[in-house]
């Protein structure tokens, strides 16, 4: 049998690795899973160089660099990590401890459990155009390694306020910047969608990618106006996808866990229907809800605590200040 832990945290991202080195405040065993072969979430994946403003207390950093900094204080108290895991089933034992299990058949096992996923598993939602198989290599979905474009032609797909994101991102750096979206309105936030018409990102509203140049070496796309089906042929060295991501989050029904609004149903305990599992963050949904990440660790704290007190009925309420903690006096 696996160890059993007191806390297992489903989720790495910044909430979950925070909750990790709160549950360590509190003296608890604790075990973080994530699907993901690293810590970090959607923040690794899909905005590692974006610029993030709204954490209290840091004006400005990069996605990576806010990672960085999530995964350093939740080894605090050196929690075990399982990487690379997806869990599938969840499921409460006799002896009122939960079993999971992963797609691979693994094991794990823990007293309570804080559900930490954010709004699920995701897969993004791949360019279909012709000979696009050709050009993986050249095709990206998240932007990772701001260098790799610089100097060269880049063609972004997608009206959404990650597609402008990108586009205001890597201007300064590539030799030029189309941005392609078959709308007839940008989808992001009207502020920055305003400010993309007035730069010189060149803007092509009601168009689509139809097909990549045939050969090993990605070399032009073609554009079709939707409205007239007129083509037009762009230099392009390098492609940004932003068409969306398919979210599963039915795995949550799966283990009896009462969902609304796009997450699972907690009360101001952060407790979920079955006795033991919480949930925080964007898996979190109660009355009121506020997705950023500010909010989130602060309901990653308060689930934590719950855990604690379910585990020891009579255990304080909150952790130590952490600047009183034994860990950090020593």
């Amino acid at each position: 049998m696996s160890s059993l832990f007191d806390v297992t945290i489903i989720g790495a991202g910044p909430i979950g690795l925070y909750t990790a080195f709160y549950s360590g405040l509190r003296a608890l065993k604790t075990k973080v899973i994530d699907a993901e072969p690293d810590v970090g979430g959607k923040i690794r994946y899909f905005y590692p160089d974006k610029k993030i403003h709204d954490v209290g207390g840091i004006a400005e950093t990069t996605g990576y660099e806010l990672v960085q900094n999530f995964k350093q204080q939740a080894e605090t108290f050196e929690p075990e990590f399982v990487l690379g895991k997806r869990i599938v089933s969840l499921a409460k034992q006799p002896d009122e401890t939960f079993l999971m299990q992963t797609e691979d058949g693994e094991h794990h096992y823990s007293k309570t459990v804080i559900i930490a996923c954010g709004s699920g598993t995701y897969e993004v939602n791949p360019l279909v155009a012709t000979n696009a198989d050709l050009h993986h290599a050249k095709t990206h979905y998240h932007l990772r390694d701001l260098e790799q474009f610089r100097g060269k032609k880049v063609v972004i797909s997608g009206g959404g306020d990650a597609a402008i994101d990108a586009a205001f991102t890597l201007q300064p750096i590539a030799k030029s910047v189309d941005l392609i979206y078959r709308g007839e309105n940008f989808k992001g936030y009207e502020k920055r969608a305003a400010d993309l018409l007035l730069s010189n990102i060149h803007v092509h509203l009601q168009h689509e990618i139809t097909s990549l140049n045939e050969g090993s070496e990605l070399e032009t796309v073609t554009i079709c106006a939707k409205p007239s089906g007129k083509e037009e042929t762009l230099a392009c060295e390098a492609l940004f996808i932003s068409h969306g991501v398919e979210v599963d989050f039915s795995f949550t029904k799966n283990w009896g866990l009462q969902t609304a609004d796009w997450g699972i149903q907690v009360n101001s305990f952060m407790q979920t229907n079955i006795p033991g599992v919480y949930a925080c963050g964007d898996a979190a949904s109660y009355s009121r809800k506020i997705r950023i990440i500010s909010a989130g660790l602060h309901e990653g704290a308060i689930a934590v605590n719950s855990a604690k007190q379910y585990l020891d009925p009579g255990a304080a309420n909150e952790a130590m200040v952490s600047t009183h903690h034994e860990h950090f006096t020593n």
